[in-house]
């Protein structure tokens, strides 16, 4: 494997409202890789951007980030050169990782009635604290 300049990414993790177990999950993930680095960690006003070397491991690392957390994850790609070897087309990952600011138990609004959060994994499982009706939610509707 050819050796990387130390700014060398290849997506950005984007987190947005993280809190410090989050932070810490994400350190000590890239660490135990060895041959994964953060080439930059940027702060935004609603959270921070990793820009990491390899992009396999961000794809994973937003999978885990998901599963332990739970949050909306979003994983878009943009062309970012061509090969001029192979000829084929290079892209960089953004993945934007939301952490929602309710957890399981809490009681908020959606669409004007109180509902309270029952579960959380890909999607929030809620009911409706006046019919008792349960609603199988998006994390982009309810994170803003």
């Amino acid at each position: 494997m050819e050796a990387k300049h130390n700014e060398y990414f290849e997506g950005i993790l984007q987190v947005r409202n993280p809190n410090d177990e989050v932070l810490d999950f994400i350190e000590k993930e890239v660490s135990q890789k060895g041959n994964v680095f953060i080439a930059k960690a940027k702060k935004t006003n609603n959270g921070i951007d990793f820009y990491i070397s390899s992009q396999r491991f961000l794809r994973t690392l937003g999978n885990r980030l998901q599963e332990r957390f739970s949050g909306h994850l979003e994983v878009s790609r943009r062309l970012h050169t061509r090969n001029r070897m192979t000829s084929r087309d290079v892209y960089r990952v953004n993945l934007l990782f939301k952490m929602p600011g309710f957890k399981k138990g809490d009681i908020i609004k959606y669409r004007g009635d109180d509902v309270k959060i029952i579960g959380m994994a890909k999607k929030v499982l809620a009911k409706d604290i006046r019919t008792g009706k349960k609603l199988n939610l998006s994390y982009k509707v309810l994170i803003k």
